[in-house]
């Protein structure tokens, strides 16, 4: 039997983990709600800050583990402001009746933007560019052979909110786009234009392809050595979905060894990346700090959904 969460005057106590959005505090607030902002927890420290809670909010930074769930009586709901959810112990918390909720359409335009225009940053040598302009260089006849998008295929692998997203801007560009995603019981109808694919078949005609699946145990380095042999040699791999996807031993031979033309990367199997990564170090690969959410736009609708998910589940839980 688990215990009730401490209330506060009407309200009970929130723990929000992780950064959340301003706006997205004050409406808890407003709610009549206590909420407890406290970031960097780990463990029996995350556990410890969950007494009396009702509700868990995090971002991708806190790991939700089975103890920590264990050690809140109290606690109804965890919500996971933004799109994975790898970082909660799904199992443990459906044993313990506790919901678990994400925001998976916060950032589908913000992380779709990013692969479009780091796909036109990588091809057009943009970054490398600008960084010999400032160290005062003028390099233009060195960067005289960038590539453009058009008339190139994109293959997508999973079409789900983030991934039509992606498709949209491909096709402004005048991409030709494919798409595999064994999950979907029905093709989206105004996505015609998208042609299904079975992934080995989407992996070696593609001239780019951008990874958008969740983490899970099936998709865990789903791109393995065999799959990114079948790519082409002068294709581009994007990866801006989850960490782990990608079998990143087997990229880094890839690239080394000329069977791959490139890879823009936004996501790691470890984050922070350590020092001295060996992907880092290649000059094909364009590599960031998994920037794909970090807009104001969708952090803002991130913590306003997350909330909205933690009032409705504290309405429920009073009825």
């Amino acid at each position: 039997m688990r215990r009730r969460a401490r209330r506060v005057g009407g309200g009970v106590r929130i723990l929000v983990a992780d950064g959340l959005d301003a706006g997205a505090l004050a409406t808890l607030r407003a709610a009549g709600h206590e909420v407890v902002e406290r970031r960097g927890l780990a463990g029996a420290a995350l556990a410890e800050a969950l007494a009396g809670c009702a509700a868990l909010v995090v971002r991708g930074a806190t790991r939700v583990t089975a103890e920590v769930l264990r050690a809140a009586p109290g606690l109804r709901i965890v919500v996971r402001a933004g799109t994975g959810l790898d970082n909660v112990d799904l199992d443990a918390a459906r044993a313990l009746g506790i919901a678990v909720r994400n925001t998976p359409a916060a950032n589908a335009v913000s992380v779709a933007e990013l692969v479009i225009g780091a796909l036109v940053t990588f091809e057009r040598h943009l970054a490398a560019a600008a960084a010999d302009l400032r160290a005062g260089r003028w390099e233009k006849s060195r960067y005289a052979a960038g590539r453009e998008l058009a008339g190139r295929t994109l293959g997508l692998v999973g079409f789900g909110r983030i991934g039509r997203e992606v498709a949209r801007r491909a096709r402004a560009f005048d991409m030709t786009v494919e798409a595999s995603d064994p999950g979907l019981d029905r093709w989206p109808e105004d996505f015609a234009w998208v042609a299904p694919r079975a992934l080995d078949d989407l992996l070696a005609a593609a001239d780019v392809v951008s990874v958008h699946v969740p983490l899970t145990a099936d998709t865990r380095h789903l791109l393995d050595a065999a799959r990114l042999a079948r790519m082409k040699p002068d294709a581009v791999l994007v990866q801006a979905a989850r960490g782990g996807v990608v079998d990143e031993a087997a990229l880094e031979a890839a690239l080394r060894g000329g069977a791959l033309r490139g890879a823009i990367l936004d996501v790691f199997e470890t984050e922070p990346v350590p020092p001295g990564h060996p992907l880092l170090a290649l000059p094909n690969v364009l590599a960031f700090p998994h920037l794909g959410a970090s807009t104001v736009e969708a952090q803002r609708r991130a913590g306003q959904e997350a909330a909205a998910l933690v009032l409705e589940a504290l309405a429920d839980g009073r009825r």
